[in-house]
């Protein structure tokens, strides 16, 4: 009867992980509980998805397809503070453009500090709904409401979590890539209807997008590398004041 019983026993936990393991390749990546997964070391290659979580934690490995990068994307997450810096160009017919631009955020602020072709030196600081931008040399600023989505766009750079509502139908490539020697998700978009192809690769260490790509009927357009160490936390010489010298944000806060 014991034996009987420890049966049952058994079974059922077999059912269990069993039921588990099939509803963790659905949408259940997308929940609170799902498991980390299991990325690649800062060493792995293009195509190299092998790696070792730590002892005693739920990690699960998962390959990176286009029915499953939008459940790994949504298991990375960006630092709260940091600082580093970026490239982003601009390609036309016989012509480009280059823009050097340096972040730092802390605490739902970001300040952007971006050096135009031009060689005028523009600020953007963000948080608290609202945007405010001025220029090297100038005590005046102007502002504008803001959302979770303004601090990228001051940067020039694509929210690549809008990967994670994309139908995925309109996900066309994806995998494990090395981009600038770090090991990333990646994902290639294009959108239903749309003539732009759109790449996106994720750092699986800093969870920040470090490089992005757009192309247009078949011309690359634009081009977003960030390649260099991020800081973290952002580093005390970070500032988030106005021009003016009022403060909006201190460290730590």
């Amino acid at each position: 009867m014991e034996q009987k019983k420890r049966l049952v026993i058994v079974a059922a936990i077999i059912l269990l992980m069993a039921a588990a393991m099939l509803a963790s390749f659905g949408r259940v990546l997308f929940a609170a509980d799902t498991p980390k997964v299991i990325l690649p070391s800062s060493s792995a290659g293009p195509g190299d998805i092998s790696g070792s979580g730590s002892q005693g934690q739920d990690y699960q490995r998962v390959d990176v397809t286009t029915q499953t990068v939008q459940g790994v994307a949504a298991t990375l997450a960006r630092p709260s503070s940091y600082y580093r810096e970026l490239t982003v160009e601009t390609f036309w017919e016989g012509g480009a453009s280059s823009v050097q631009v340096q972040v730092w955020t802390d605490g739902g602020w970001s300040h952007s500090r971006q050096t135009l072709p031009s060689g005028v030196v523009r600020h953007d600081l963000t948080g608290e709904d609202t945007l405010y931008y001025w220029y090297d040399g100038s005590s005046q600023y102007r502002q504008a409401p803001a959302d979770e989505r303004s601090s990228d766009l001051a940067q020039r750079i694509p929210t690549y979590e809008t990967v994670l509502d994309l139908d995925p139908e309109d996900i066309t490539a994806a995998g494990y890539e090395a981009r600038g020697e770090l090991p990333c998700v990646f994902a290639e978009v294009r959108p239903e209807g749309s003539n732009q192809l759109q790449r996106f690769w994720i750092s699986v260490e800093s969870g920040l997008l470090v490089s992005a790509e757009t192309e247009e009927d078949g011309q690359l357009i634009y081009r977003m590398t960030a390649y260099s160490p991020v800081q973290t936390p952002c580093p005390a010489d970070g500032s988030f004041s106005l021009p003016d010298g009022e403060v909006l944000h201190r460290l730590g806060d």
